[in-house]
């Protein structure tokens, strides 16, 4: 029997990404922003648990991304929003990178998958971007 995989956080990204995404909207210059955050809003949502990290997004919500902790080297985040949330880049042992945008609660899910990856691999995924 297996270990039972429990969920971390299940959501979409942060509100206040397309709140002022929308704001920024009003100036023409930036209405494709406006549009990633709509549909970052509408069809983006992360789950992490203690298996693994998934990611589904794209349009209408039908790609999806699985990576598991041991194939973790780097974990990289940076606040946005005044820090109210952040993004977050993984990258893997093969030298691909998954980018997490816009994360609510992103300093905890960071310390988490940090404790994952080290307890999988034995060394952490540190590395944080200072903006």
């Amino acid at each position: 029997m297996g270990i039972k995989e429990e969920t971390f956080y299940e959501g979409g990204p942060h509100i206040g990404d397309l709140i002022i995404n929308i704001l920024l909207g009003f100036t023409v210059i930036c209405i494709p922003l406006t549009v990633g955050a709509i549909v970052r809003a509408l069809w983006l949502r992360y789950r992490i648990t203690t298996r693994r990290i998934s990611v589904t997004g794209g349009w209408m919500g039908r790609d999806r991304t699985d990576i598991i902790y041991s194939e973790i080297v780097n974990v990289v985040k940076v606040p946005r929003g005044i820090g109210l949330w952040g993004d977050m880049v993984v990258t893997l042992r093969d030298g691909s990178r998954l980018e997490l945008r816009a994360l609510p609660q992103f300093r905890e899910i960071y310390d988490y998958i940090n404790e994952k990856v080290a307890a999988r691999t034995g060394n952490p995924a540190g590395g944080s971007a200072s903006r």
